[in-house]
């Protein structure tokens, strides 16, 4: 009798793994179809502006909303190791004029669509590059952006690299981490975003990053699929699981120094260099956003 149950657990596991198996492969499939897709988006008639205030803007957004300056370095050569794992590897691009550099292979146009729509020249999707976050900007940001990037001197640098596991694309596709970013831009969505202010309805679109790492609601807890040791983030909504007990003061402090409330430091894995360059009416705008949302326990993303 033990012999039959244990012949049958063993089909049963048997079956499973490949019932795994097969939608493992169904995912990685659907992943490279994904990425092979041409999008019927055209390039962006904007173009860079020389004006010294355009540019400081560009500054501005590089080092803080755009994330530019925190993946691409200062002087945005690249060069940065992604500790990915199990994912793959990871070698951030150089992306000015300079020796294997990529700012040279964009028109402005293009670059402009990049940041948009997260569309590469040749209409593919980019791999990784946040364009998520960025796709609700004005076309004026943009043209700021773009305008500081081009403004930058031109510096030798890595080529950059992105070789990705299976894995890897499998938990893309099932929603954990964000690699193929063109899809999930409404490409057709017309951008008008409010002018900045220190209210709810800007900060939503300040904090459209903050979606990706803490869930839709913010409320944090273990990424779908990801790799053991990764932090888990933690809750923003104004539970007491999160940031009820937090004042403005508070959250301003923890962007100046990294600091938690309660004074320990959070994990690397938060960008907190990014939240640090937001200006005043931005980071007010966050903090009125973040207290507008219902508050939910931690772990309920």
């Amino acid at each position: 009798m033990w012999k039959r149950i244990l012949k049958g657990l063993a089909l049963v596991l048997l079956l499973g793994v490949l019932g795994a198996s097969a939608i493992a492969c169904e995912k990685v499939r659907a992943f490279d179809a994904s990425m092979s897709h041409v999008y019927d988006v055209p390039v962006s008639t904007l173009v860079r502006s020389s004006d010294p205030a355009v540019i400081a803007r560009g500054g501005h957004l590089a080092a803080s909303l755009g994330e530019c300056v925190l993946c691409h370095g200062e002087n945005l050569a690249g060069g940065r190791v992604e500790p990915m794992g199990p994912l793959g590897r990871i070698v951030i691009p150089n992306i000015t004029t300079g020796r294997d550099g990529r700012g040279s292979r964009y028109s402005d146009g293009e670059l402009a669509r990049l940041v948009q729509h997260g569309i590469r020249r040749d209409g593919t999707s980019v791999r990784l590059m946040p364009s998520q976050n960025t796709a609700w900007w004005s076309d004026e940001d943009v043209v700021a952006l773009i305008s500081w990037i081009r403004a930058r001197p031109p510096v030798d640098g890595d080529p950059g690299v992105v070789e990705l596991s299976p894995f890897a694309k499998v938990l893309d596709r099932i929603d954990s981490i964000p690699i193929d970013v063109a899809r999930r831009i409404e490409h057709a969505a017309v951008r008008r975003p409010p002018p900045p202010a220190p209210d709810a309805r800007y900060g939503e679109l300040v904090g459209t990053a903050c979606r990706g790492c803490h869930g839709p609601t913010l409320s944090g807890g273990p990424i779908p699929g990801a790799p053991p040791g990764l932090a888990v983030p933690l809750n923003l909504t104004p539970h007491e699981s999160g940031l009820a007990a937090w004042t403005f003061e508070d959250f301003e402090a923890f962007g100046r120094t990294g600091r938690r409330k309660d004074g320990r430091v959070v994990d690397p894995f938060m960008p907190v260099q990014p939240l640090a360059n937001l200006d005043d009416v931005e980071r007010r705008a966050l903090w009125a956003y973040l207290r507008s949302v219902p508050p939910r326990a931690f772990g309920g993303r």
